[in-house]
């Protein structure tokens, strides 16, 4: 009798660790052979589950995605589950403030900004980027319906200013010009601007 092929579950265990080392070494400097160490396996077996280095910092990125989604569900269970309290956009933006960057995974989107002029880093960075702003889209349309915000600007350009103020305490984390009390209060209090503000 075959044995049972494995792979995607070998893969779900070894991307968080994939994931991590990208974003501590940057894609150029995270080397298989360093990656192979970091997950306690011999080379060949991360060629197994992946085709090459590519492919696995490709992974890296769509993993930032799912175990994002997967907090944020979470929030949203808990809106839906208490439906007199905050909404689910407001969850995720109470938590974002708190949380922000705390596993340094915002890195693996800086290092593949500075690849995408190969075609598959590209690819694999619109495809996160698309699911997130439609996702957050979503949960600011929501948001709205339950609010009285219509002369705030489209949901879409909230949604990018969202990414952009995210984006914003990443870059202040990495170089040390904000400390956590200022992106904590930058994400919250902007944030809930822009999710509650007024364009006139």
């Amino acid at each position: 009798m075959a044995r049972p092929n494995r792979s995607h579950e070998k893969r779900a265990e070894l991307m968080p660790i994939v994931a991590q080392a990208f974003s501590e070494l940057g894609y150029r400097k995270a080397t298989t052979a360093e990656l192979a160490a970091r997950c306690g396996v011999q080379e060949n077996i991360l060629y197994r589950l992946w085709n090459d280095k590519k492919a696995m910092f490709a992974a890296s990125i769509d993993y930032l995605y799912d175990a994002t989604m997967q907090v944020w569900q979470g929030l949203i269970d808990q809106a839906e589950a208490d439906p007199d309290g905050p909404t689910a956009a407001e969850r995720i933006l109470a938590y974002d403030a708190e949380h922000r960057g705390e596993k340094g995974f915002y890195k693996i989107t800086f290092a593949a900004l500075s690849e995408t002029d190969d075609p598959d880093v590209l690819a694999a960075l619109k495809s996160m980027y698309s699911r997130f702003t439609a996702f957050i889209e979503q949960q600011v349309g929501e948001h709205r319906a339950t609010h009285d915000n219509k002369d705030m600007p489209e949901t879409w350009a909230v949604t990018w200013a969202i990414l952009g103020l995210a984006t914003a305490a990443d870059i202040g984390r990495e170089t040390g010009l904000l400390d956590a009390n200022k992106r904590k209060a930058m994400i919250a209090e902007v944030g809930r601007l822009l999710l509650e503000g007024r364009a006139k």
